[in-house]
């Protein structure tokens, strides 16, 4: 690894933390009363009947419409990092990082966006057990989403070093 490629990826690292503090920070001091909303929303969790699932349990809150503020909170985080990790895969570019470092932000770049869209789809004042669940399928769905694109980046640009013989 170049010195170079080694300086960028230790910059790119101590900017991310940073920005990650920052974020969380902008986030709390432009939410008012988000540690009590937190800590509701944690206190609200109880085992529940998946919505069409018999006999089936699992942790929720009780009352997943009481929570909005939580929910817009986190929908700030994602969209933010999903923007900041845009600039990440620039600054990668620049740097050379290797094509796994840059796969994965483009894994981070999808699944921080996808989070954003999927909050704002299923989790507001409105939300139902019903949604609560949904929307943690479709994380778990994106999730997969994202290792599938990872997986295709590193495909298409590794050289191939093993030929298959007929």
């Amino acid at each position: 690894m170049s010195r170079h490629r080694r300086h960028g990826n230790g910059l790119i690292g101590a900017i991310s933390a940073g920005f990650f503090f920052i974020v969380v920070g902008f986030i709390f001091l432009s939410t008012p009363r988000l540690v009590t909303d937190i800590w509701n929303f944690f206190t609200d969790f109880k085992t529940v009947e998946i919505p069409n699932m018999q006999n089936i349990f699992l942790p929720a809150p009780e009352s997943p419409q009481m929570h909005a503020s939580v929910y817009q909170a986190a929908w700030q985080f994602s969209l933010i990092w999903g923007i900041f990790q845009i600039a990440v895969l620039a600054l990668r570019l620049f740097f050379g990082s290797s094509l796994d470092k840059k796969a994965q932000t483009v894994s981070n770049i999808i699944f921080s966006l996808g989070t954003c869209y999927l909050i704002n789809m299923f989790l507001n004042e409105s939300t139902t057990i019903r949604l609560w669940f949904t929307f943690w399928s479709t994380i778990l769905m994106l999730l997969g989403t994202t290792l599938i694109i990872r997986g295709a980046i590193l495909a298409a640009f590794t050289e191939r070093t093993h030929k298959f013989a007929p």
